[in-house]
């Protein structure tokens, strides 16, 4: 892969293959219906942990380092060009919005519009600074999570592909949403070893 020119992908906010949606919109309403508040909940911590010793080794040079990778199920192909740090701040900013959402919904707010996939996209410039706003995000959607005694909010929030959720709903998406991530992360990774290893001292 040219290091200057970027590979031509789909736009930001182009959504998944029809039948890999659909598949997928099963699958979360059955982890929605079989899913509580501790399992959800354990989930994300199980991820967050995960993803703290993928990258807890890495340098500088090599958390920034873009590469191509095959698209995972449930990743937006406008995602493939991205940067391990590029993932963390992603995540940093989604983790922050479901935070707010589930927040709002907890106090009857009704939140206008819909969320946007393409609005959540990573800075391509950022650094390994990232790494302690996404342990502080992930903490921010917990504390939050935890400090509302019932998830269920009679108003919803609307996820452009799964529809109007309540808190309960935005909580298990955040345990999803960090297990592709997680996924990407580790093919990120993979992809890298095919070409030399960057040099310099781990950030973590």
């Amino acid at each position: 892969m040219d290091p200057v020119r970027e590979p031509k992908l789909a736009p930001p906010g182009a959504g998944l293959p029809r039948f890999e949606l659909w598949v997928g919109r099963l699958l979360f309403r059955f982890r929605r219906m079989t899913s509580g508040r501790e399992e959800a909940s354990a989930r994300f911590a199980h991820e967050h942990g995960r993803i703290r010793e993928l990258i807890r080794p890495l340098n500088a040079e090599t958390g920034a380092r873009r590469v191509l990778i095959a698209r995972p199920k449930g990743l937006e192909d406008s995602s493939r060009y991205w940067s391990v740090w590029m993932t963390l701040d992603h995540l940093r900013i989604v983790h922050r919005e479901m935070a707010q959402v589930i927040a709002r919904l907890a106090r009857g707010e009704q939140i206008p519009g819909q969320a946007s996939t393409a609005a959540v996209k990573p800075d391509p410039a950022v650094t390994q600074l990232v790494v302690t706003e996404f342990h502080a995000a992930c903490a921010e959607l917990t504390q939050t999570v935890a400090a509302i005694p019932d998830l269920r909010t009679p108003v919803r929030y609307t996820h452009p592909w799964f529809g109007p959720l309540d808190a309960a709903g935005w909580h298990i998406l955040s345990a999803g949403h960090l297990r592709i991530h997680r996924h990407q992360i580790e093919l990120i990774l993979r992809e890298q070893k095919r070409a030399p290893h960057a040099s310099g001292k781990p950030v973590l």
